[in-house]
């Protein structure tokens, strides 16, 4: 078995443990540098910490010649020493080396990444190897963090977690962005009399896709267990290439019985403070790294949206708002748009100066499930703004009235025979209920200050891009 030590552990020990302990500890080379006093100083990361661990290595050493040649950055090395208060600045403690073994060689020509930093569009280019940057290693530990907050915030309110299917024969969304699962040949598919696919000789005998959201499913088991969770992935069929999306991501989607509109937007508002609150508390070294490295101001930003009491104004006083701003924007306003980025950005920067949740928008821009309000007009439905990227959450009241639910999905060109689970719920025991849904690698954004969205997933996934 493998003995090591991790560098997070080592970095955080009470100072009495800093007091010439042994110690093995395994990572990689950030850099080396070489006094001419016959020292050299490795910066050392095993990825448990953004910090790294400096490893001082004597010319005593026996094989200090041939560390000298094959210590890079990027080389896997294995250090046995003792650790030591360290004389240096900004470092708590140090190793001193009494043995440094090579574990896997770089060569320093071919290796890609480099000891300066490096942009993250050039990243980009090296999803395999950029986890070892200290940029990615501090955007993927925010993420991590805020992934358990999730889980927290639900858990801790009594809410159920449920995962639900990734492979579906429904479209929440009703706009056909589905990527299609298939086990028949492409070339030659079985053939219906008429001429089209038959998909009852498929795997599912029936044509399936990967899930846009589990919010349909999450419905009907919020009608059973009250207040449940969603955190899943989720894919959309869009040939979108822009900052803002992914065609593969993680959704956050609650569904809570017995609640209306208010309730859904308390929740959500709850959610948002909560996470980020959350992050700061557990991410301070990587969020004053990511500060300074691309989003200045990032801390106080956040602290103020954690503190925040969220404005609230409906879809028509935002209109107005927009409307008498004397501002030009690229998209014109006018009752009946969907907002667009700058409009809501302007809204909770400009107009409202904080957070702000818009609701109850015109039933022709929203989706088919959402509850119709009296006027016939509008849907009771929500998004939730924040300064710096505009909608961050978007959510409704669902429609719990079975004839209202009927005729909404037949405008939608939907057939409600596809649908005869959800339906179900209105037919027995129907009661109000509502929810959200957001996407996670805006969050993730949000909080690391991060400019496009491919950044903060590990893998990302877009149009004619799948490494």
């Amino acid at each position: 078995m493998i003995i090591r030590s991790r560098i997070a552990d080592l970095l955080t020990a009470p100072p009495p443990a800093a007091q010439g302990r042994p110690v093995t500890v395994w990572g990689w080379a950030r850099s080396r540098r070489d006094s001419k006093a016959g020292i050299s100083f490795i910066d050392l990361s095993d990825g448990s910490v953004l910090a790294g661990l400096q490893v001082v290595a004597p010319a005593t050493l026996p094989n200090y010649g041939d560390l000298l040649k094959r210590v890079h950055t990027g080389t896997a090395v294995r250090v046995t020493g003792l650790l030591v208060p360290s004389q240096g600045r900004g470092q708590s403690v140090e190793i001193q080396a009494d043995a440094i073994e090579v574990v896997g060689d770089v060569d320093p020509e071919a290796y890609p990444i480099q000891k300066q930093a490096m942009s993250l569009e050039h990243l980009r280019g090296l999803p395999h190897l950029r986890a070892r940057t200290r940029t990615v290693q501090a955007i993927m530990g925010v993420r991590s963090v805020l992934a358990g907050a999730v889980h927290r915030f639900f858990q801790d309110r009594g809410f159920a977690c449920v995962h639900t299917p990734i492979i579906t024969g429904g479209d929440c969304e009703g706009a056909g962005r589905q990527f299609r699962v298939t086990t028949l040949d492409p070339a030659k598919p079985p053939r219906t009399a008429e001429g089209g696919v038959d998909w009852a000789q498929d795997f599912f005998a029936r044509e399936v896709h990967l899930t846009v959201s589990g919010q349909l499913e999450g419905e009907t088991y919020a009608c059973g267990l009250g207040d449940i969770y969603t955190f899943g992935p989720t894919f959309r069929a869009e040939n979108s290439n822009t900052p803002r999306h992914l065609a593969e991501f993680w959704m956050i989607e609650p569904e809570m019985a017995f609640c209306d509109l208010d309730g859904d937007r308390a929740v959500a508002s709850d959610f948002v403070r909560a996470t980020v609150a959350d992050a700061l508390n557990r991410c301070g070294p990587e969020i004053e790294f990511l500060e300074k490295q691309q989003a200045p101001g990032l801390r106080a930003s956040l602290e103020t949206l954690a503190g925040s009491d969220f404005a609230h104004l409906t879809y028509s006083e935002a209109i107005t708002a927009l409307e008498r701003s004397g501002k030009r924007f690229e998209f014109p306003v006018r009752w009946g748009i969907d907002l667009q980025a700058e409009h809501e950005r302007w809204l909770v920067e400009e107009h409202c100066k904080r957070p702000a949740v818009v609701t109850n928008y015109p039933k022709e821009i929203k989706a088919f499930y959402m509850r119709l309000d009296d006027d016939g007009r509008t849907v009771a439905a929500m998004d939730v703004l924040v300064p710096r990227m505009g909608e961050l959450i978007g959510g409704s009241q669902r429609e719990d009235r079975l004839d209202v639910l009927e005729r909404r999905m037949r405008e939608a060109g939907l057939d409600p025979a596809h649908y005869a689970g959800y339906l179900d719920l209105r037919r027995f025991g129907s009661v109000p209920h509502a929810g959200f849904g957001l996407g996670f690698e805006r969050l993730v954004c949000l909080v690391t200050g991060t400019q496009n969205i491919r950044d903060v997933i590990p893998y990302p996934r877009t149009p004619g891009h799948c490494p």
